[in-house]
């Protein structure tokens, strides 16, 4: 189950472009999902947005946290925290945090992204040890992605079928992340029903996912663009996540009256 949990959650990201359209999202937003491994309630994670600085930038700092709970937390501790610091103007992160507790399985690592070199500079706190790699232009970490794509995603001219891209750098490795738009569709939530997008992103089969068309996510059909559910079948077992609680939205959540 290395990874599995929050890996699986961080992996909603589907698409690029040249520009970052301010308009999904604002300082103050924040988001809590309920996530079941199979028969467990298997953890809590929770993503929050504020505004800061970062060496003199105005950045959104973007902080991501999963935890175990119930049953699986008495033999499976999941203690997650990540990090991005995006640049508010075009989306870019500047800087990815991290630091992982997975079952006994760590990761500590800070990345500084140097847009201009196309290099990532990779710290791995828990030896001192220091890498840098080359990477593509435009490239994300795993959380400024799905920030990025909320605001690149053009609801209205989506067509079954359409296919998106994304540079991602996770680690030590360069991804070209590929995303299908699978159509339309109404789901229902713990706060009504909601007309949604849905996406299959193309994912690593093996390391995490059992066959690369294993992960299924909707978003919702509005300005907000928000996840309100995930559906991954694993390499061990099922996992699913469900939006639990939300705040600080800069648009309504449309919620469909029956």
């Amino acid at each position: 189950m290395r990874n599995y949990i929050t890996i699986t959650f961080l992996f909603l990201v589907f698409t690029t472009g040249n520009m970052f359209s301010q308009d999904a999202f604002d300082e103050g937003e924040w988001f809590k999902f309920r996530i079941h491994y199979g028969l467990f309630n298997a953890s809590y994670a929770t993503l929050e947005v504020d505004e800061t600085k970062f060496q003199n930038k105005p950045v959104y700092h973007i902080k991501g946290r999963g935890r175990s709970t119930g049953l699986l937390g008495l033999f499976f501790k999941v203690d997650d925290d990540y990090q991005t610091y995006i640049d508010k103007r075009t989306g870019k992160p500047y800087r990815f945090v991290r630091n992982i507790d997975e079952g006994g399985y760590t990761k500590d690592l800070v990345i500084d992204f140097d847009h201009n070199d196309k290099k990532a500079h990779v710290l791995n706190r828990k030896n001192n040890e220091k890498k840098s790699y080359s990477v593509p232009h435009n490239v994300h970490d795993m959380l400024s992605s799905f920030y990025y794509i909320r605001n690149q995603i053009k609801n209205d001219e989506l067509e079954p079928g359409d296919e998106m891209r994304l540079n991602m750098f996770i680690d030590d490795e360069n991804l070209d992340f590929k995303l299908v738009f699978l159509g339309r569709d109404t789901i229902k939530t713990k706060f009504g029903k909601v007309a949604t997008l849905k996406f299959r992103p193309y994912v690593l089969a093996g390391r995490v996912f059992k066959e690369k068309e294993s992960l299924t996510f909707w978003i919702s059909d509005d300005k907000n663009k928000i996840p309100v559910k995930i559906e991954a079948n694993l390499a061990v077992g099922s996992l699913d996540a469900d939006l639990e609680a939300y705040k600080g939205l800069k648009h309504q959540f449309s919620i469909l009256m029956d």
